[in-house]
């Protein structure tokens, strides 16, 4: 590995207790990538023709919106639970139907703040033609953070005072990021950075080298580990890699959580960014690889209760209206059906009650009334691995 240094340590304290906050150099890193280490020139093409893959199969789905919306949401989940949320996918489903889910309001909300957050920062991106900035980055966090746990910790606003991960003082924290006073400057590198043109660097070297500097920096006072994932399929969407956002981490950074931090401290310590990179490179691919699979996997399951439906004869035609409808939003009520269909409430309930009886979707709720019921295979093939912690 090149001898590099990737930032400089200050002195801070803090109630008289003293530690040392790291300043990060800005990138991209000094000397440059070695990319013929680790093997990492071949580990990033696997990468480039996953990607490839995943987004040919994205255009290939009868209805990409059908897919992403659920994905989105599974991203969202596992993105909080790295942080310590306790909610499931059905949870996240049933508060958007605004039914009271079984766990704590604010960890639902956590996770539906994070596809607010995601949703604006492409739609700022795309229709807007907003610059992948500093204050788009504000923008997306004041919405991460807006109600429950964070909405007492400044959203949208860059942090004011010295914040540490891991221990109960900076001291004894396992990284001290900037401190205030140094925020301005390190910001602007990164927003120079973000703004390089694509020929620079390749947008997945891009990526993975901006997510470590912001967490690095850590530029807010929380919600910066969503942000910073956020920030990787923000980044393949905007550079082109990516139509639409169907790439994300989480999962293989909440499978390989010590792996994951080791790596962020090895650039911090000893400026392995190749380290690093090998890592990133095959969470890209892998993540990509599977989420090719869980589409195939998903227009197979479609597919198949499609062709069961078309053998009810006579039923069939309402059956299979009802039916298109879980397939764009998995849980559902009568009154969710209703706008969307020329079919009264007794038709729409009847339909539901086959499909019961087909095994192919199941009530959730226990309730008598506003009863809600779930596409349940499907919901299975999604929730895989989005348990909570």
């Amino acid at each position: 590995m090149p001898a590099r240094t990737t930032g400089r340590y200050v002195p801070g304290s803090l109630a008289g207790s003293r530690y040392q906050a790291f300043i990060p150099d800005p990138l991209p890193p000094d000397p440059p990538l070695d990319l013929a280490m680790h093997d990492l020139l071949s580990r990033k093409e696997r990468a480039d023709q996953a990607l490839g893959r995943l987004d040919g199969i994205t255009l290939m789905l009868p209805d990409p919106e059908l897919f992403l919306y659920q994905y989105v949401r599974k991203e969202a989940l596992l993105s909080s639970q790295i942080e310590g949320t306790q909610s499931s996918l059905s949870d996240l489903l049933l508060f958007e139907l605004d039914e009271a889910p079984g766990v704590p309001i604010d960890d639902v909300e956590e996770v539906s703040n994070y596809v607010a957050a995601l949703n604006h920062g492409l739609k700022r991106l795309r229709e807007d033609d907003f610059p992948l900035s500093l204050r788009l980055i504000r923008e997306m966090h004041a919405l991460l953070l807006h109600g429950g746990r964070g909405a007492d910790k400044t959203p949208g606003e860059f942090r004011r005072g010295q914040v540490w991960v891991g221990g109960p003082s900076p001291a004894l924290a396992q990284f001290v990021p900037p401190p205030p006073d140094a925020l301005d400057a390190t910001l602007a590198a990164f927003e120079r950075f973000l703004h390089a043109p694509a020929s620079d660097a390749s947008p997945l070297i891009k990526a993975a080298l901006a997510h470590v500097q912001f967490e690095t920096i850590h530029p807010f006072s929380d919600g910066n580990g969503r942000l910073g994932r956020l920030l990787i399929t923000l980044i393949l969407c905007h550079e082109g890699v990516l139509r639409e956002p169907s790439l994300y981490l989480s999962l293989y950074f909440k499978q390989r959580r010590s792996d994951y931090y080791d790596r962020l401290n090895a650039v911090r310590m000893r400026g392995d960014w190749e380290g690093w990179l090998g890592f990133f490179l095959d969470g890209v691919a892998d993540t990509a690889q599977q989420a090719v699979e869980t589409a195939q996997r998903l227009l197979a399951l479609l597919a198949r209760d499609r062709a069961r439906i078309a053998t009810l004869g006579a039923r069939a035609g309402n059956v299979g209206l009802v039916f298109e409808q879980f397939a764009r939003r998995v849980l559902l009520g009568v009154p969710q059906v209703q706008p969307h269909l020329a079919l009264s409430a007794p038709t729409i309930r009847a339909a539901i009650r086959t499909l019961e009886e087909m095994g192919i979707v199941n009530e959730l709720t226990g309730q008598r009334r506003h009863r809600v019921f779930a596409y349940r295979q499907y919901l299975d093939i999604l929730s895989e691995g989005a348990q909570p912690l």
